[in-house]
């Protein structure tokens, strides 16, 4: 019989819904779409500046991502090596080229398959982007 459970992992902004943050079943880790939004729903890459408009950094907001993707990941015993495909929405492709230089500091040819599409909007008007990713849990001793 596989291991099959739903986690939601503490620490971590909660799901704006009835799903965990990832599902582990059969020795492979399914991670639901995740973004930069903060415990405290704030959202990292999302901030006023001194002069009070809003600025949107795609940048800080991948990086973010990836660590609560990583964080997630080690909630069942992964880690950003063990994925084998992401799929990144993005608000628009404009940020596609800045979003791409961040992804390549975690993974280069060698890293998971990947899809990259631009949606209309995600469920909150500062994220800029949202991944799920799909992993292969390590074996265990």
């Amino acid at each position: 019989m596989s291991d099959s459970r739903a986690v939601t992992v503490a620490g971590k902004a909660t799901p704006r819904g009835r799903f965990p943050h990832v599902r582990v079943a059969s020795g492979m880790a399914w991670v639901s779409g995740t973004s930069s939004r903060r415990p405290d729903d704030t959202i990292a890459g999302a901030e006023v500046g001194d002069d009070g408009e809003l600025r949107l950094d795609i940048a800080v907001q991948t990086r973010e991502v990836l660590r609560n993707v990583a964080d997630i990941l080690a909630s069942v015993g992964a880690g950003l090596g063990d994925l084998v495909q992401v799929t990144t929405y993005l608000t628009s492709m404009a940020d596609f080229d800045a979003y791409n230089a961040v992804y390549a500091e975690h993974f280069d040819e060698s890293g998971p398959t990947r899809t990259t599409v631009a949606v209309a909007e995600l469920p909150h008007p500062h994220l800029l982007i949202e991944i799920q990713a799909v992993a292969v849990l390590p074996a265990r001793d």
